[in-house]
């Protein structure tokens, strides 16, 4: 190797210094990169600001939203028959029956349309509850309206029993135990042969807490697509029924009556419950209807309503790092840079660390504030925001300033391709960006759009995502609802491998062709 190629020790480090003073001395660079952080934070409070919610009644006041132990937010809404258990016990019943009704769209106006039925996920079984708190901790063993027999806890934790319903000629007996804070649910097809469903530990369960039957029913979702994009979604009012009987209760329990508790059923403005549960007893037999759901919830606002700005932000980063390489061709100054480092591709790794390092920095300033004062100003307007941990919140500040700079560096790298400005542009916003606007305004169907995330650069989106879609509760897991088809990592993940790439194929051609 000649002297003239040989490497030197701290060589790609003074690469670096050049192309930092040069990017800080260019002002149409550094104010590019100025303005995107702008763009993002001024767009995302004016939309948080612009969004108010009103729930009536004398004081305006939205009712808070349970959290669940985990921090979530829940639901937790079911028509509880129980009694106090101290100490280790059980619970076990047998389900001989589990009808319901659903609402349907009325088909001639002014008759309620009402079918016989219940939903996939409606639910009837037998629970252990921290009193009964919305949102405190549980653990029950349920048959369902088309998901078998599971084991369900603290709202989050699903385990799968059997498959198949129950009906008097084919029924069910469920049975919950504790032991501490270790509780386990079995299931039976005949009451003499057991089955472990599965076992979760409630950590700080107390020492009394309240045993007994439940029923619950989500609301019917159906979803259609509307005549110019977007989506119609309609949660409409379903109840189911279920009877009970050879109920067995094991250890320290209270020898009187039933005590019964629609949990969280909601009020009409004179007091009088909206849609409430019942409980009705036959001897040994006891008919449960209840109506709601035990589970995550993801009705509310979210914190990444407040980086509405990034699309347009991101655009504006795609701008400044094309024209970062493309500048210097134009200008001929590329030969100069490539005088000073003689190994393209050190000179080409150098410039996308700088532009991608220079992003990553603004763009955690920005999200950073746009997250945190967008919050703020979202609760203080009545808006209930979806709790998440400060675990992710942090990873998706930092989520998001990762995705701008790595976005940066595939602009970066398709400018120094085509070294053109307008083509790199264009093929960096229609890559990255068009995608992600056509699958989250439901212009396409669900199937593609998910797939438009799944294979495109738009991908890197799902890293803002901070609401895990929740197999066992029915939602409209759509990205025009805020989900993603890829986990947050794995999708910024996809958008890092097309960065890579493109940036393999610049080092290649500078390589091969003439500066």
């Amino acid at each position: 190797m000649s002297a003239g190629t040989a490497p030197r020790r701290g060589g790609f480090g003074r690469l670096l210094r050049a192309e930092w003073t040069k990017f800080r001395t260019v002002r149409g660079w550094v104010l590019g990169l100025a303005v995107a952080p702008l763009v993002i934070v001024t767009l995302g409070l004016v939309s948080a600001s612009g969004s108010h919610t009103s729930c009536g009644g004398p004081y305006d006041v939205c009712p808070a939203v349970p959290v669940g132990p985990g921090g979530e937010a829940v639901d937790d809404k079911f028509y509880f028959v129980h009694k106090p258990l101290t100490g280790d016990g059980s619970i076990t019943a047998r389900v001989s029956s589990m009808t319901g009704h659903i609402r349907k769209p009325d088909v001639t106006p002014g008759v309620r349309n009402e079918v016989d039925g219940v939903v996939p996920w409606a639910k009837a079984g037998v629970i252990v509850k921290d009193g009964t708190r919305q949102g405190s901790t549980y653990a029950a063993t349920m048959v369902t309206g088309g998901h078998g027999v599971r084991m369900q806890y603290d709202f989050t934790g699903d385990m799968a029993g059997r498959p198949g319903g129950v009906s008097k000629d084919s029924p069910r007996w469920l049975r919950l135990t504790r032991s501490g804070e270790e509780l386990t649910g079995y299931e039976s097809a005949d009451g003499r042969h057991w089955t472990v469903v599965g076992t979760a530990r409630l950590a700080g369960l107390p020492d009394t807490v309240q045993v007994g039957l439940f029923v619950a029913s989500p609301g019917d979702l159906t979803v259609q697509q509307a005549d110019f994009g977007g989506s119609i979604q309609a949660v409409r009012f379903t109840e189911a029924i279920a009877v009970f009987d050879q109920v067995a209760l094991e250890g320290r329990t209270s020898g009187g009556a039933w005590e019964r508790d629609d949990i969280g059923v909601t009020l009409e403005p004179d007091g009088a419950p909206h849609h409430p549960g019942g409980f009705a007893q036959s001897g040994d037999t006891y008919t449960v209807t209840g109506v709601g759901d035990i589970g995550p919830t993801g009705e509310g606002q979210r914190i990444e309503s407040t980086l509405s700005g990034l699309p347009a932000g991101l655009i504006v980063v795609i701008v400044a790092a094309v024209m970062f390489v493309t500048a210097e061709y134009r200008r001929g100054l590329i030969r100069t840079s490539l005088l000073a480092g003689p190994r393209r591709g050190r000179v080409l790794a150098a410039k996308a660390t700088v532009i991608g390092t220079v992003t990553f920095v603004a763009g955690l300033a920005a999200a950073g504030i746009a997250v945190v004062v967008g919050t703020r100003i979202l609760r203080s307007n009545g808006n209930p925001v979806l709790p998440v941990s400060t675990l992710t919140e942090l990873r998706v500040i930092a989520g998001v300033a990762a995705l701008l700079a790595v976005a940066a560096v595939l602009a970066f790298a398709l400018g120094a391709l085509f070294r053109n400005s307008a083509a790199a542009v264009t093929v960096a916003v229609a890559v990255i960006v068009v995608p992600h606007v056509l699958a989250t305004t439901s212009v396409l169907p669900l199937g593609a759009a998910q797939w438009l995330l799944r294979l495109t650069p738009a991908a890197g989106f799902a890293v803002q995502q901070s609401i895990p879609e929740y197999p066992h509760v029915l939602a409209y897991y759509a990205p025009s609802a805020g989900y993603y088809p890829l986990a947050p990592w794995a999708g910024l993940s996809v958008l890092c491998a097309y960065a890579a790439l493109a940036l393999g194929l610049a080092v290649v051609r500078i390589r091969r062709r003439d500066a």
